[in-house]
C-alpha cells in the first residue's frame, strides 16, 4: 500500500510569503509613485525653464524693437543662437496674429503659431503641452510689451515631449535603486521574522498549532494528577483543575500568566521555587498529602532553552492514611513483640531458678514481676479508655525497659477516663507512638509521658531528657523534611522521615493544637478538645525499667 506524506507548510513560510507578497505590492506602489513624481517634476521644470527662456528672449530690447519696428528680418538669426545656447528645440517669435517670425525650420517663417495665445495676448505667461509642427512639446508663451505697456507680440519657447521623456528617465535609476533598497530591506527583516517564528513554532502550521493547542489542553484537564507549570522565575504560567483543588488556587484559566504563587508549606515552596529536578518526593499541604515530580520544561534540540518547571501533584492522603494505620498497627505489634519478648525472658528465668531448685527465689521474682505489671496494668487500664491506647502504652513500657530506658506513664483525669468522646483512636495511637519514638531515639535515660483529660480536652505531653530541639530549628520542627536525629558529620537539618510531620497532620485533623519547648531536653504538648463528659478521677501511674 502506497503511503502518501502530507507537508504542511508552516507558519512562519505563510507570514513570510504573506509579508513578501504585501512588500512587492507596496514598493511596486512606491515605483509607480515614484515614476509619476519623476514625470510630473520633470514637466514642471522643464515648463518652467522654458517661461525662464521665453521672459528672458521678449524682454530683450532688440527684440522689443524689431518686433514694434517691424525690422523681424534680423530675428531668425538671433532666434537660431539662442536655441543652440540654452538647448531648447525651438523659439518662436510671432505677430499677435499668430505670424511667425522666427522658427527651428524656416520653412514654417511667415506661418501661423499652432498652440494657445489668448492668455499671453491678454498679457499673461503660461505654459502648455501641445502637438505642434515639431511634434508633442512642452512650451511657454509669453508677451512683448512696447515702451506703452502695450501686447506687439508673442514669444514661445519649448522642448519636445521625447527630450522631456529623457531628462525624466534620467532620474528613475536612482529612484528605483532606492525603492529596491527598500523592498530588499523588508524581504531581509521578513525573512529574519519568519526565521524566529519558525524557531518559535518548531516549523508548525496554523492547523498543527491548533491541534496541538486543543491536545494538550485536553491532556491539561484531563489527567487526574495535578499540573503545575512555572516559569524560571517560579511564578504561574498554567496548571490544571486538580492542581488548582490539591494547592488552594485560584480556578484554573482565570489566573493571569505570571502571578506569583500563594503560601504554601515551606518545603513545598522551596522545591517549586528552586526548579530542581525531583521525584517521587512527599510534602504536605495543611491536611493533604502529596507526591511531587518536577523537572525542567527545555526547549527541544541539543541547545535547547530552558523555560521553567513542570511539576506533577498526586493526593497519596488517602494512601498515606491507610499506610499510617498500617504502621500504627504495626508499632503496637512491635510494642506487644517487646512486651512478648520481655516476659519470655522472665518466664525462662523463673523456670530456670526452679529447675536449679531455687524455688523460693523463683517465688520472690515472680511476685516482684507481677506486682510491677499488675501495678502498671491497673493504672493504665483503669484511666485510659482506648484499648488501642493501653496497649500501646503497655508495649512503649516494655520497649523503653528493653532499651535501658526510663518511662514515666501519669495519666491524670477530672472529665472521665482519658480518650473516648469520639476520637479516632488511630490517630491517638499516631501521636502517641510518634512522640514516644521520637523521644526515645532522643533520650540520654529518661522519657515522660503526661496523660490528661479536662473539661477543655485532652492533653498529651512527652518530655525527655535528651539535647532538646535547637533554637533556629523550633518554628521548622513540624515541617516535611525536618530532622534533628545525629548525624556523623554532627546535627543537621535533612530530608529524613514524616514522624513529627504526620504527627501534626493528626492533630490538625482533630482540631487541636502542638507545641514544643526547647531544653533542656524537649517537650512535646498537643491539646485536643473534646466534648464535655461526665467527671471522674483516676490515680496517676508510672512505669519504672
Amino acid at each position: 500500500m502506497q503511503r502518501t506524506t502530507v507537508h504542511h507548510q508552516s507558519l512562519a513560510g505563510r507570514l513570510f510569503l504573506a509579508q513578501l507578497a504585501f512588500i512587492l505590492c507596496v514598493s511596486g506602489g512606491i515605483a509607480w509613485g515614484l515614476y509619476q513624481q519623476a514625470e510630473e517634476s520633470t514637466y514642471a521644470e522643464t515648463g518652467s525653464r522654458m517661461l525662464a527662456v521665453a521672459g528672458t528672449v521678449a524682454a530683450g530690447g532688440n527684440v522689443r524693437a524689431a518686433v514694434g519696428s517691424g525690422d523681424t528680418a534680423g530675428l531668425q538669426e538671433y532666434a537660431t543662437g539662442v536655441m543652440d545656447r540654452v538647448g531648447v528645440d525651438f523659439l518662436t517669435i510671432m505677430d499677435t496674429d499668430r505670424t511667425r517670425f522666427t522658427h527651428r525650420n524656416p520653412e514654417q517663417i511667415g506661418k501661423a503659431y499652432l498652440g494657445s495665445v489668448d492668455a499671453a495676448l491678454a498679457g499673461g505667461s503660461f505654459t502648455e503641452t501641445y502637438t505642434g509642427t515639431l511634434g508633442p512639446s512642452v512650451r511657454a508663451i509669453t508677451p512683448v510689451y512696447d515702451d506703452g505697456g502695450n501686447v506687439t507680440g508673442l514669444v514661445a519657447a519649448g522642448i519636445t515631449v521625447d527630450r522631456v521623456g529623457i531628462a525624466r528617465d534620467a532620474r528613475l535609476p536612482e529612484l528605483f535603486a532606492i525603492d529596491a533598497a527598500a523592498l530588499a530591506f523588508g524581504a531581509a527583516g521578513s525573512y529574519l521574522l519568519s526565521r524566529y517564528l519558525r524557531r518559535a513554532t518548531y516549523g508548525l502550521g496554523p492547523s498543527d498549532l491548533s491541534h496541538m493547542y486543543a491536545f494538550y489542553d485536553s491532556a491539561l484537564h484531563s489527567v487526574r494528577e495535578g499540573l503545575l507549570l512555572l516559569n524560571p522565575r517560579g511564578q504561574l504560567v498554567l496548571y490544571n483543575d486538580q492542581a488548582s483543588a490539591l494547592l488552594g488556587l485560584p480556578p484554573a484559566g482565570t489566573v493571569s500568566w505570571g502571578q506569583e504563587l500563594p503560601p504554601l508549606p515551606g518545603p513545598l515552596a522551596s522545591l517549586l521555587g528552586s526548579g530542581r529536578d525531583a521525584r517521587e518526593e512527599i510534602h504536605l499541604t495543611g491536611e493533604r498529602i502529596l507526591v511531587v515530580n518536577q523537572s525542567a520544561a527545555v526547549a527541544p534540540g541539543p541547545h535547547g532553552r530552558r523555560f521553567g518547571t513542570v511539576t506533577t501533584l498526586r493526593d497519596s492522603t488517602d494512601m498515606e492514611a491507610l499506610t499510617g494505620e498500617l504502621a500504627t498497627m504495626r508499632t503496637l505489634a512491635d510494642a506487644l513483640s517487646a512486651q512478648a519478648h520481655e516476659h519470655a525472658n522472665r518466664v525462662h528465668t523463673l523456670v530456670s531458678l526452679i529447675e536449679l531448685g531455687r524455688s523460693d527465689e523463683a517465688l520472690r521474682f515472680a511476685t516482684a514481676d507481677l506486682e510491677q505489671s499488675q501495678q502498671l496494668n491497673d493504672g493504665v487500664l483503669s484511666a485510659v479508655e482506648e484499648p488501642a491506647v493501653t496497649a500501646l502504652l503497655m508495649g512503649k513500657a516494655a520497649q523503653a525497659r528493653e532499651r535501658g530506658i526510663t518511662l514515666e506513664i501519669e495519666v491524670e483525669s477530672v472529665a472521665g477516663r482519658f480518650g473516648g468522646a469520639g476520637l479516632d483512636p488511630v490517630e491517638l495511637v499516631t501521636i502517641i507512638g510518634n512522640l514516644l519514638d521520637n523521644a526515645f531515639d532522643a533520650a540520654a535515660g529518661s522519657v515522660a509521658l503526661h496523660l490528661g483529660n479536662s473539661e477543655d480536652g485532652l492533653l498529651i505531653e512527652v518530655q525527655d531528657d535528651g539535647p532538646g530541639v535547637e533554637p533556629q530549628i523550633i518554628e521548622h520542627i513540624f515541617e516535611q523534611g525536618v530532622s534533628t536525629k545525629e548525624l556523623p558529620e554532627g546535627r543537621v537539618l535533612v530530608g529524613r522521615g514524616l514522624g513529627l510531620a504526620l504527627v501534626r497532620q493528626a492533630v490538625t485533623r482533630l482540631g487541636g493544637s502542638i507545641r514544643v519547648f526547647g531544653g533542656p531536653g524537649a517537650c512535646f504538648s498537643v491539646q485536643i478538645p473534646v466534648p464535655p463528659g461526665p467527671a471522674a478521677q483516676a490515680p496517676p501511674a508510672e512505669a519504672a525499667p
